[in-house]
C-alpha cells in the first residue's frame, strides 16, 4: 500500500487535526519533494512486498492540478507496482469538482473517489467551516458519476453540536438517493488544537449527549444494512464489491509506505513518520537528509495493534493468527480478558475468529482496551 499526503487546504475546518497548510505557496516545491521521496523510498518494503494500492489523502488532494496528480501517479507506477495499482483513490472536496477535472482523473487511471461531503445541511456545513454548499456536494457526486466513476465513497459526520435527528435522517436518505456504493460516517471527535477544541475548552461549544450519538449510529447501521450495505468496519459501509481495498489493508495489518509531511510508514517491524512541517520536510528531502522518526515495535505493541485494527472490522481477530504470531500466552490473555464480553454478547466467537457485532461497534474502544497486553 502506498499513501501520499497532500498537506494543503484552502480553509481551516473546525474539527480537523490532520497536518495541512492553508498557504499554497510551497505547492510546486512540495510536489517535487514527493516525487523525490518516492524515489528514495522505493525499497522501503522488504521483498517480496510491494504496494498494490495508491491513496492520495490530506489535507485536500484536489487542490493539485490534474498534471500534478498525473506526475505523482506515473512516478508511483514506474517505481512501485508495474503495470498498475488495483485501486487508486483520491480524496476530493466538493467545491473542487468540475466535469473537466473528474474526466481527467478518470482518464489518468484514478479508480476511486472519496468525496468529503460531511453533511447536506447548510447550517451544519457553516458550523463545520466547510467551503462547499449542500448543492455542491450533490452536484459533485453526480458529476463524478457522469465522468464514469462507479467506485465513489462519501464522508458523513454525526454527533455534531445541535444536529437534530431529522437532519441526520435527511443526510442518510440523501446519501442513499445518490446511489454511491460506499459511505464512511464518523462521529465528531473534538481534538484540543482544533477550533472546536478551543471553543469547547472555553465553554462556548455544547456537545450532544453520548446517547444522542449512539442513537444516530444505530439509525445509520440499521438503515444502511437494510439498504444492502455491509457494515464492515466501525465507520464504513459498502455495497458488495466496493469495500475500500486500501483502508482494509490497514485494518488487516499490511505493511505500507507513506510519502509526504506527517505520513506514516510500517514495514512489519518498525513504524516511521515524517516531520509534520512543509518547509522542514521539503528542505530535508532536497538536502537528502532524514526527515522522519522511527519506532521499533515490540511483540506486545504488535499484538495490541493487531487487536486495535482487526476488532474494528466485522471480520474481527483471528485467534490462530494471535497464537502463531505472538505466542500462546497472548492468546490465553486475550481469551481470559474477552470472557466478560463473550458472556454479555458484546463479543462473539465464531470458530477461530473473535469479533464485535456491528451494532455494538460503539463499545469497541473499551473492549479493545481491556484485551490489550499491558
Amino acid at each position: 500500500m502506498l499513501y501520499i499526503h497532500i498537506p494543503f487546504c484552502k480553509q481551516l475546518c473546525a474539527y480537523c487535526d490532520f497536518h495541512f497548510s492553508i498557504s499554497l505557496e510551497r505547492k510546486e516545491q512540495l510536489v517535487r519533494a514527493l516525487l523525490c521521496e518516492m524515489e528514495e523510498r522505493k525499497n522501503y518494503l522488504p521483498a517480496p512486498l510491494f504496494p498494490s494500492t495508491l491513496y492520495f489523502g490530506g489535507g485536500t488532494p484536489s487542490v493539485l492540478s490534474p498534471a500534478e496528480l498525473h506526475a505523482l501517479i506515473e512516478k508511483a507506477r514506474m517505481l512501485f507496482m508495474p503495470p498498475d495499482f488495483s485501486e487508486v483513490t483520491v480524496e476530493i472536496n466538493p467545491d473542487d469538482s468540475t466535469p473537466a477535472y473528474f474526466t481527467q482523473l478518470h482518464e489518468m487511471g484514478v479508480t476511486r473517489l472519496s468525496i468529503g461531503v460531511q453533511s447536506f445541511q447548510e447550517r451544519l456545513l457553516k458550523q463545520l467551516r466547510r467551503r462547499h454548499s449542500a448543492q455542491q456536494a450533490i452536484t459533485s457526486v453526480k458529476t463524478a458519476q457522469a465522468a464514469g466513476f462507479k467506485n465513489i465513497s462519501i464522508d458523513l459526520m454525526y454527533g455534531l453540536p445541535q444536529q437534530t435527528p431529522e437532519e441526520w435522517q435527511q443526510d442518510v436518505a440523501l446519501a442513499l438517493s445518490l446511489r454511491v456504493p460506499h459511505i464512511s460516517a464518523y462521529h465528531l471527535s473534538v481534538e484540543p488544537k482544533t477550533l472546536f477544541g478551543k471553543q469547547y475548552a472555553k465553554g462556548t461549544l455544547k456537545l450532544p449527549e453520548e446517547e444522542t450519538g449512539a442513537q444516530q449510529f444505530l439509525y445509520l447501521h440499521h438503515t444502511l444494512e437494510h439498504a444492502g450495505y455491509a457494515h464492515y468496519e466501525i465507520s464504513n459501509f459498502a455495497i458488495d464489491g466496493f469495500r475500500a481495498e486500501h483502508n482494509s489493508g490497514y485494518w488487516q495489518g499490511f505493511p505500507y509506505t507513506g510519502i509526504g509531511p506527517s505520513a506514516h510508514s510500517y514495514n512489519g517491524q518498525s513504524r516511521q513518520w515524517n516531520v509534520a512541517n512543509n518547509r522542514r520536510y521539503t528542505e530535508a528531502i532536497e538536502n537528502r537528509r532524514p526527515a522522519f522518526e522511527v519506532e521499533t515495535l515490540t511483540g506486545e505493541m504488535k499484538y495490541n495493534e493487531y487487536l486495535l485494527t482487526s476488532l474494528r472490522t466485522a471480520a474481527g481477530a483471528d485467534l490462530q493468527h494471535i497464537s502463531k504470531t505472538f505466542g500462546q500466552p497472548f492468546l490465553t490473555h486475550c481469551l481470559q480478558q474477552a470472557q466478560q464480553y463473550l458472556s454479555s454478547g458484546d463479543l462473539l466467537r465464531s470458530g477461530d475468529r473473535l469479533h464485535i457485532p456491528p451494532h455494538r461497534f460503539l463499545l469497541a474502544d473499551a473492549i479493545i482496551r481491556d484485551l490489550f497486553w499491558e
